[in-house]
């Protein structure tokens, strides 16, 4: 009788011991699997464009960022308020050894109604402004972001969008580019939406330089 308790007891060691090797606390969970695969897809794209060769003559051409948000349907363009949005892009671009303007320059040598312009789709003073910085290519950025308070967890829920779209100082197009991001935030909204441009600010920066260095070639 001894003798079949024993048995009977190792079996069912054996298996509660099989079936707790079968479970593991820390396996990943389907969600975060597809993240990490689309995390990996992101940057191996990142990683083709950035590998796109740029001549010399086209690293040291001059590029001009500006940033506006669209707030309302209405845009806000003055790049004092934007200075964190503007050198998140500039930083990125210069490490890939191309030309920019800090914000402070951009305000020294451009009035606001010329920075406006480019905003306002008007070419005759967009080019005057990008004469004036002897600028040859200017990177318009427009930022719509939106908040709201979620009322199941309590917190506010930021989304941001950012269009990118690249020119020639004459206004021809070199390369666009698009990126969104969203979390939840506390009650530093704008704070939370430099964070979020700034998590995407790889894939955009990389596009723009892919498109820059193919297409600026000739010109």
């Amino acid at each position: 009788m001894r003798t079949s308790s024993a048995i009977l007891l190792a079996c069912w060691f054996v298996a509660v011991s099989a079936h707790a090797e079968g479970f593991k606390f820390s396996a990943p969970s389907p969600d975060s699997r597809a993240e990490a695969a689309a995390q990996a897809r992101r940057q191996d794209a990142i990683s083709a464009q950035l590998a796109t060769p740029c001549r010399d003559k086209i690293r040291n051409r001059k590029i001009v960022v500006l940033i506006a948000e669209e707030k309302n349907g209405m845009l806000m363009a003055s790049q004092g308020s934007y200075s964190r949005h503007v050198e998140a892009v500039n930083s990125r671009l210069r490490a890939l050894g191309l030309k920019t303007y800090s914000p402070e320059q951009i305000r020294r040598q451009i009035a606001q109604e010329e920075i406006d312009a480019y905003f306002k789709n008007d070419p005759d003073r967009a080019l005057s402004a990008a004469r004036r910085l002897a600028a040859q290519y200017v990177l318009r950025g427009v930022i719509t972001s939106s908040a709201v308070r979620n009322a199941i967890i309590n917190v506010n829920q930021v989304g941001v969008n950012m269009n990118f779209t690249l020119t020639d100082a004459a206004g021809r197009p070199v390369s666009t580019a698009t990126a969104s991001n969203q979390s939840y935030a506390g009650s530093d909204v704008a704070g939370m939406a430099l964070t979020l441009i700034d998590e995407r600010a790889d894939e955009v920066v990389a596009r723009l330089y892919s498109d820059y260095c193919r297409n600026a070639a000739g010109r």
